[in-house]
């Protein structure tokens, strides 16, 4: 026989994980439709960046200190997003150490996850718009070196 309060418990068991996995459905969802309307709303404004190209290039290119600065900024929150990773990657590991509970375990080796998927991208993404950017035309591409290293 069930009593009232392991009724009770149980119930709240199976609202809690349900509410957790809507919020999941409705996040990725979420995030789904935010990187499709970055990508959508890039693709409009690259075409009229590409039309004043020459333009721009002669004034970002031709200034003696912004593309110095432009690098100089990059390089230093490319450096505090990694430190910020390696925190995080820290405090996660030592988290797992002494939750007891697999669910929390799980989340954070989630948050560990999704963390390490961001510095991946942190740190790729100045090589690839160096790489990318000549072939695409881009103003920047030709004077800033966005490689953090």
């Amino acid at each position: 026989m069930f009593t009232v309060s392991a009724l009770t418990s149980r119930i709240q068991t199976q609202y809690r994980t349900l509410r957790k996995t809507v919020h999941q459905l409705d996040w990725q969802r979420a995030s789904r439709g935010a990187g499709l309307a970055v990508v959508l709303v890039s693709i409009l404004l690259v075409d009229p960046a590409l039309a004043q190209q020459s333009s721009e290039q002669s004034a970002i290119c031709q200034s003696e200190k912004l593309p110095g600065m432009i690098e100089g900024f990059f390089q230093i929150t490319t450096g505090l997003g990694i430190m910020g990773l390696v925190v995080i990657w820290q405090a996660d590991s030592l988290g797992e150490m002494f939750m007891p509970n697999p669910d929390q375990k799980k989340g954070l080796k989630q948050h560990k996850r999704s963390a390490l998927k961001s510095g991946v991208i942190l740190i790729v993404l100045g090589p690839l718009y160096s790489v990318a950017g000549p072939l695409m035309g881009l103003p920047l591409a030709d004077c800033v070196n966005l490689s953090p290293w």
